[in-house]
């Protein structure tokens, strides 16, 4: 196991930086909030809170929370024009040196394409670096389930995108960043894992992560030592 300050050196040197989104990159849940403006909030936060602890399959809690909100594809695009993510503090401008620095840049969610393409976005970050899970409508805009076939769909899913990047460019430093088990479930095949606590704190990722954080800045800093 890496020390922190072999893992700060990893960071420092990394080829591919990968973020979570959903209470890392921008300040809420997105399944959260697109639940709040179906109607079904509060009923749905308790599934999410229960699958970020781990003490449920992602999938399962995927599929559970889904089936309550069945989100149309109207409800989809309103929630993004009217509500849009909320950016965390410092992302955008960490996310800038990652790339001035030639550093790739992934944004790997257990939340929905095209609320995560919306934030990559922002971020400058292509399209074709984001993995996510895709909704379902029938032809009549009504939800029709999501992409079971996405790794993104599963528990594990997140090391299974990772160790895909690695094998498709050839990485040999990959960092996940991350707020949930989800996230620190993806190293190793990622090389480093650290937990973000700015928007929320999950009590079993600040306990095992070696490297936690609160916020970007501290990140920022790390790339400025060198």
């Amino acid at each position: 196991m890496a020390s922190l300050m072999e893992m700060k050196e990893i960071f420092r040197s990394a080829d591919a930086v990968c973020f979570d989104v959903d209470s890392t990159v921008i300040r809420e849940e997105g399944i959260d909030e697109l639940a709040k403006f179906c109607g079904v909030g509060d009923a749905v936060a308790e599934m999410t809170r229960r699958a970020m602890g781990g003490t449920v399959t992602f999938k399962a809690a995927l599929t559970a929370r889904l089936g309550l909100i069945r989100p149309s594809y109207e409800q989809v695009q309103k929630l993004i024009s009217d509500n849009p993510p909320q950016l965390t503090p410092g992302i955008r401008e960490l996310v800038s040196r990652l790339h001035q620095r030639g550093v790739q840049v992934f944004l790997i969610s257990g939340g929905f394409q095209s609320i995560v393409e919306h934030v990559a976005l922002q971020l400058n970050i292509p399209t074709a670096n984001v993995f996510a899970n895709r909704l379902k409508f029938y032809f009549n805009g009504e939800y029709a389930g999501f992409d079971e076939t996405q790794p993104t769909a599963e528990s594990g899913g997140k090391g299974k995108v990772i160790a895909h990047l690695k094998q498709q460019f050839q990485f040999k430093k990959v960092v996940m960043i991350g707020d949930g088990a989800t996230d620190m479930e993806a190293c190793p095949p990622a090389d480093c894992f650290i937990g973000f606590g700015g928007n929320v704190i999950r009590k079993q990722v600040k306990e095992k992560a070696k490297w936690y954080i609160t916020h970007f800045d501290e990140l920022l800093k790390e790339l400025e030592e060198r």
